[in-house]
């Protein structure tokens, strides 16, 4: 498994506009070798807000594909020059392969 996370911080009270961003349907649902996406949100008191978005893919390749497909591609070139909006304080992006799983001992001996 593949997974990509993104890193926003937000503005306090704001972090539910990424979480209905990525709550939406949208084209990556179809695409081969999807996953889900997961969405979190860090608790925080008060102050600036972290959302961090997991999206899970079959493989590496199969995010690749994604990454260079014309629906991928098309959406970020409509984006492109737009200035983000202004509750986004910052953003981050890593990938990670997915190495080892722990299971609850009843589920491993269901395996």
């Amino acid at each position: 498994m593949f997974v990509v996370m993104r890193t926003v911080t937000v503005k306090e009270g704001t972090s539910h506009l990424v979480v209905e961003n990525f709550s939406r349907p949208g084209v990556v649902e179809q695409q081969p070798g999807f996953v889900d996406i997961q969405v979190l949100v860090k608790e925080v008191r008060r102050g600036e807000e972290e959302v961090i978005v997991q999206i899970r893919w079959e493989s590496k390749e199969a995010w690749k594909n994604w990454e260079k497909s014309d629906a991928h591609v098309q959406g970020h070139r409509n984006s492109r020059g737009e200035t983000p909006p202004d509750h986004i304080l910052s953003r981050s992006h890593a990938a990670y392969e997915l190495k080892a799983v722990k299971l609850p001992r009843s589920a491993e001996n269901q395996v």
